[in-house]
């Protein structure tokens, strides 16, 4: 495919749109929220990378230095679980974790730095449509996640 797609077609997302708070998606469904729970909603919520559970530990024990990393994985499933979570693998070997938002979007991943880029693509939207009817399918839901190196990297 040598056409080339427009810089009005793709879009970044900005890492806080259309992302509340987690806590106030906890409250929403009834949770239970202890102090423990509440710092690791905040420290997730006010992450504009996709961090792992292991960083978000770290992130956390900053805030609260009694927290343990048993609390924080129980406290990612519990939220991940609820659907306030989406878990993701961009082949780091590690699950990596961003609040749900009602606004969907893909990733373009950069093989180099693990650098996540949050994008929107009508195109792309219409063509995974286009593609499950042409098999007989209605699109339900999807995830796309691209793998690239950046075209002025001259590291090859």
């Amino acid at each position: 495919m040598s056409e080339q797609i427009s810089a009005t077609e793709v879009n970044t997302v900005p890492n806080d749109e259309d992302r509340g708070s987690i806590e106030e998606a906890c409250v929403r469904k009834g949770m239970r929220m202890t102090e423990q729970r509440r710092i690791v909603a905040k420290v997730l919520s006010d992450s504009s990378d996709h961090p792992d559970v292991e960083e978000v530990y770290r992130r956390a024990s900053e805030v609260d230095s009694n927290i343990s990393i048993s609390t924080v994985y129980r406290t990612v499933k519990l939220f991940e679980d609820a659907g306030i979570l989406d878990r993701h693998d961009f082949r780091d070997g590690r699950a990596r974790y961003e609040p749900v938002t009602e606004i969907h979007h893909d990733h373009l991943i950069n093989l180099r730095t693990g650098e996540v880029i949050e994008f929107r693509s009508q195109e792309i939207e219409e063509l995974q449509a286009i593609v499950a009817e042409k098999l007989g399918f209605k699109l339900a839901d999807h995830r796309l996640e691209l793998y690239g190196i950046p075209v002025d990297d001259n590291t090859e």
